[in-house]
């Protein structure tokens, strides 16, 4: 697990984004899974960005979305293609009908969540997975008590993540408390995995994560068995681990050795 801190969300961002772009200048035909949120965001609007100054192209590009709520069309404002949509595909040159996300409207969700992992399989897999990280560490989802094995699935919210988005719906409009997401598993198969984190609020989970035991009350904890997972953070963010020195030295002489090789 590489474990990278930066100084402020926006270079969180421009970091992870450029692991992005590197992937697609040197694959033009890469298989993306991406995440909403608010901490993605601004890693979507560099990639934007990019695309618009013609550094790199979503032309031959496949996604999919970790998750989707369960019971909401893509055309509902609250949905996660709307999200989608919105921050990112409408706005580069990506063509939509290679742009996946959980159908949330399927009549039969069990049956759609096998077609999903298949469909993914069938893409090659993911090169690379985009992840933020819930105050309680679950990561898409997957909340505490996650296997972590488990595969694509409808999962039943936790309280604290239906209140965290319920700024997201009017008060009288309909909340799912149902998802389908991807599994754990489903994660750990993406060739490299991503997480940004930042914020005081995120602290506790990214401690768990990154330096408490693997287990299943911490979902993305199971990021420890990941061989290329690179966790991307804030000072605040980080204000909890036990060894940001030495986290920052590693990432100070992996710089070195890159621009060493040309390769920064």
């Amino acid at each position: 697990m590489q474990v990278v801190i930066l100084e402020s969300p926006q270079a969180v961002a421009e970091y992870g984004a450029h692991i992005f772009i590197r992937r697609l200048q040197k694959q033009p035909r890469s298989v993306l899974g991406l995440a909403t949120g608010s901490t993605p965001v601004a890693l979507y609007q560099t990639l934007i960005e990019a695309n618009q100054a013609q550094a790199v192209s979503f032309q031959q590009v496949t996604t999919y979305n970790l998750d989707e709520y369960l019971g909401l069309d893509g055309d509902h404002p609250q949905s996660y293609r709307h999200f989608m949509n919105e921050q990112l595909f409408n706005h580069i040159d990506i063509d939509k009908n290679n742009t996946f996300v959980p159908p949330g409207s399927a009549s039969n969700p069990v049956s759609a969540c096998d077609e999903y992992e298949q469909m993914i399989e069938q893409s090659g897999g993911i090169d690379i997975q985009l992840l933020g990280i819930g105050r309680n560490g679950h990561i898409g989802f997957n909340e505490p008590s996650s296997g972590l094995r488990s595969r694509t699935r409808v999962k039943t919210l936790t309280q604290a993540t239906i209140d965290d988005n319920a700024r997201f719906f009017a008060a009288d409009e309909f909340q799912p408390h149902l998802s389908i997401t991807m599994g754990i598993g489903t994660i750990l198969d993406s060739a490299q995995v991503v997480l940004l984190a930042t914020g005081s609020s995120k602290a506790d989970a990214v401690f768990a994560t990154v330096e408490g035991p693997m287990s299943a009350s911490c979902p993305a904890s199971a990021l420890q068995m990941h061989q290329n997972a690179v966790i991307v953070i804030d000072e605040e963010a980080a204000a909890k681990l036990e060894h940001k020195d030495f986290y920052k030295h590693i990432e100070r002489e992996n710089q070195k050795l890159l621009t060493q090789l040309g390769l920064d």
